[in-house]
């Protein structure tokens, strides 16, 4: 299994996109084939994420104040969010809440230096 799994609202209501991050050393051709017509492999081109580490399990209340205090931080510094949250789990299921890592990502427009 990789590490994150990224999960992201789906536009379908109560539905969810799922990825798996894949070694930076493979590429299209080396990735194993899906054998569920459910499962797409696509590249994703470099994006820029403003994001915030926290433990504990990923229920809604958890992620939901990580996301409010990210998005009150991105406010605080002027950055502007271009997609909707990302959430990236790391550990099994079977870890302990405490030593869990979790993430909530924003991606962000990219910083334009002077």
């Amino acid at each position: 299994m990789t590490a994150p799994v990224i999960q992201q609202a789906s536009t379908e209501k109560g539905k969810w996109k799922i990825r798996f991050v894949m070694p930076s050393d493979s590429t299209m051709d080396t990735l194993p084939k899906p054998n569920d017509s459910r499962v797409e492999l696509l590249p994703i081109s470099e994006k820029r994420y403003a994001v915030i580490r926290f433990s504990g399990f990923s229920s809604q209340d958890n992620l939901e104040s990580h996301l409010e205090e990210l998005r009150t931080y991105l406010k605080a510094q002027n950055l502007r969010p271009i997609d909707d949250p990302v959430f990236a789990f790391y550990n099994p299921p079977w870890t302990l809440p405490f030593l869990r890592r979790n993430e909530v990502m924003i991606e962000i427009e990219p910083v334009v230096s002077a």
